[in-house]
């Protein structure tokens, strides 16, 4: 990656951090997906006191169901067990398949058991955090929520962190796409609109003719 195409790809990757600051929350919800760095992110702030359950949501997507035959929560859990977070403060969802689903089918299960958080902390892949907070504030606009993610450089985790069978040109290419979904998903009433700076955009584009175009929609 040259110097110009990894300037490009850090603009996006800036603009879908939040940079929420955290606080002490009902519950923790961990989106999973083929990064199993974000559940060690989840048993983190778990086992650190941000709050006393913690969620796992996630079947098999679009990617992970060509990687995996166990569903992701049910991965993800299994981390944070071996990380020291007791099993009874674990709750698993593992039917969905998309981000919107996540949230869906976790709102579905809490509700079946009776339990009803006010506040979330959502974990999530870091250049997934500001479309996970648009799903879900659509989802569940009642709900307050900050979004977090592990705590690393776009360097580190494009050499490091994802899964081994997706390159550093897939996670680009897939970042890329969360930011077209950005820009369509509103319309379709999956998400919440989120303004999307020129500069932004540009950096998507170029990275677009520059053939990180897989995962688009």
């Amino acid at each position: 990656m040259d110097d110009r195409i990894r300037g490009l790809v850090e603009k996006i990757w800036d603009y879908h951090h939040l940079d929420h600051q955290l606080a002490h929350a009902d519950a923790i919800l961990v989106l999973c997906s083929h990064d199993k760095v974000v559940a060690g992110r989840g048993a983190e702030l778990f086992l650190q006191g941000w709050a006393p359950l913690l969620i796992f949501a996630g079947g098999l997507g679009a990617i992970t169901r060509h990687l995996w035959h166990e569903p992701e929560a049910d991965q993800f859990a299994a981390i944070a067990i071996e990380m020291g977070v007791p099993t009874d403060r674990i709750l698993i969802e593992n039917r969905s398949t998309n981000t919107g689903e996540n949230v869906l089918f976790t709102k579905q299960l809490l509700a079946g058991k009776g339990i009803d958080p006010r506040t979330f902390i959502v974990v999530q892949k870091p250049y997934m955090e500001r479309r996970s907070f648009a799903t879900f504030r659509k989802v569940w606009p009642e709900k307050e929520v900050r979004v977090t993610s592990p705590r690393v450089s776009l360097d580190d985790y494009l050499r490091e962190c994802s899964h081994d069978a997706l390159s550093p040109g897939d996670v680009i290419g897939i970042m890329v796409g969360d930011l077209q979904r950005m820009r369509l998903y509103p319309e379709k009433g999956f998400q919440i609109h989120q303004e999307i700076p020129d500069d932004v955009w540009h950096a998507y584009e170029e990275l677009v003719k520059a053939g990180y175009d897989k995962y688009l929609l």
